[in-house]
């Protein structure tokens, strides 16, 4: 065996593409195996990943023997030899495509929804999958990358037959194997754990890849992607937090939490996921370190955590790679007063804030002080706090709207709810960043 599974596969693959590194690099894994290696190859070079849409095209009555490809945009690749030593006729051929073609278009479906695919053109486009048997998906699949406009292909693979690249010359301009044995029977000879991947594990990579380096950007518009642990220097003390910013960024978001919460909040990092796939970045931190935090009185002090968010958004400024990024706060709960303190600061350069289940009424008369486009959501469920809202918004001063999402409580537990918040935020924000400060 050389391979642990593909995750171990996709590490081996990445060590030997090192050199691509730093170039125009967009990652096509083939679903659904291919998708695992590809998003380890895709970590390793901070590139984008898509899929690559191809379909093997078995013989009717061994349909694990590929007789030929097909790819979007009508690309299809046939093996004159299994068609000779099969005996399949054009008619079969047409049969088997039709169904394909369907299972195609169900899966551009599933894996983009409405999302464009990643641009390609003008770039180096590196296609990946588990290993490689007889060649004709990979085939198609760079037909497809050259057809899409990509400058290079690189042709990248765990595994494959000894003398392999002959069956891609003229397709790929470079090709990739970590391991070329003489003795070839199947691709999951070489693995220990060779089981079939689901497709959520493909749109969890997926998902996660966009979140981080966006999908559509061309060269032009693209910010150097982060996705790091920080430590953020405060007064006398250092606090934690967790910075995201992906490809082509067009503003980011800080996070105050509310009261008992901390960077790690399952509800702000939902959030937080919604911004970063809307193209925001975003930096959830902890205002308190933790000494301070065993100290209630510091937890609603909202003086003190509008301070720390000024002084958090300094560093942020300072930031390579993010400095010249427009500004918003986040606030939940107790933190929204602290972000609407800390946008009432003459000096603050924020383009907008939002607050979710928020008491901006503990923000006392800075309301009045606040210039940033203000969004204030409430759950419909949680009639105090949405009574301590419409007063707040009446003391406003700035641009503002007032949204209720029906049958939310105060956390945004009921199923759908949070999911509306992360809209409206990522609607507010990326509206209000494309204005400035």
């Amino acid at each position: 065996m050389f391979f642990t599974d593909r995750t171990d596969a996709g590490r081996q693959l990445a060590a030997r593409l090192d050199h691509l590194k730093g170039r125009d690099v967009v990652v096509l894994g083939l679903p659904r195996g291919g998708v695992p290696v590809a998003a380890h190859v895709a970590d390793a070079l901070r590139a984008p990943l898509d899929v690559c849409l191809v379909r093997k095209l078995g013989v009717p009555y061994q349909p694990e023997l590929a007789m030929g490809a097909i790819g979007e945009g009508g690309v299809r690749v046939v093996n004159e030899r299994v068609l000779r030593e099969t005996g399949v006729s054009d008619r079969d051929i047409a049969d088997v495509e039709e169904r394909e073609r369907a299972v195609l278009a169900q899966r551009a479906q599933r894996y983009r929804g409405s999302r464009q695919p990643v641009h390609l053109e003008g770039r180096t486009v590196i296609v990946v999958d588990d290993g490689l048997a007889t060649g004709a998906t990979a085939v198609a699949a760079c037909r497809v990358a050259r057809a899409r406009g990509a400058a290079r292909i690189v042709l990248a693979v765990p595994v494959a037959p000894h003398g392999w690249s002959a069956r891609a010359r003229g397709e790929a301009d470079e090709t990739v194997a970590v391991h070329e044995p003489d003795f070839f029977y199947a691709i999951g000879q070489f693995y220990s754990d060779f089981s079939q991947t689901a497709e959520e594990e493909v749109l969890a990579h997926l998902e996660r890849n966009r979140a981080l380096y966006g999908t559509a950007a061309g060269p032009a518009d693209r910010v150097t992607p982060q996705d790091t642990d920080v430590d953020i220097p405060m007064d006398a003390v250092r606090v934690s937090g967790r910075l995201v910013v992906p490809e082509g960024a067009t503003g980011i978001v800080l996070f105050a939490h509310g009261s008992g919460s901390s960077r790690h909040s399952p509800r702000n990092r939902a959030v937080a996921g919604a911004l970063n796939r809307a193209g925001l970045g975003t930096l959830l931190f902890d205002l308190l370190d933790e000494e301070e935090a065993a100290d209630r009185a510091n937890v609603f002090d909202t003086e003190l955590l509008a301070d720390r968010l000024g002084q958090a958004t300094a560093w942020l400024a300072d930031r390579p790679g993010t400095g010249g990024l427009p500004r918003g706060y986040f606030g939940a709960s107790t933190g929204a007063a602290a972000a609407l303190r800390a946008a009432a600061v003459p000096s603050a350069s924020v383009a907008a804030v939002v607050s979710r289940g928020g008491r901006p009424d503990l923000a006392g008369p800075r309301l009045a002080q606040v210039r940033a486009p203000t969004l204030l959501i409430v759950g419909g469920a949680d009639p105090l706090v949405l009574d301590l809202n419409e007063e707040a918004q009446r003391r406003l001063r700035c641009e503002n709207r007032l949204v209720v999402v029906p049958g939310a409580g105060h956390l945004f537990e009921e199923p759908g709810t949070l999911e509306q918040v992360g809209d409206l935020a990522a609607d507010w924000f990326t509206g209000h960043f494309s204005k400035g400060p």
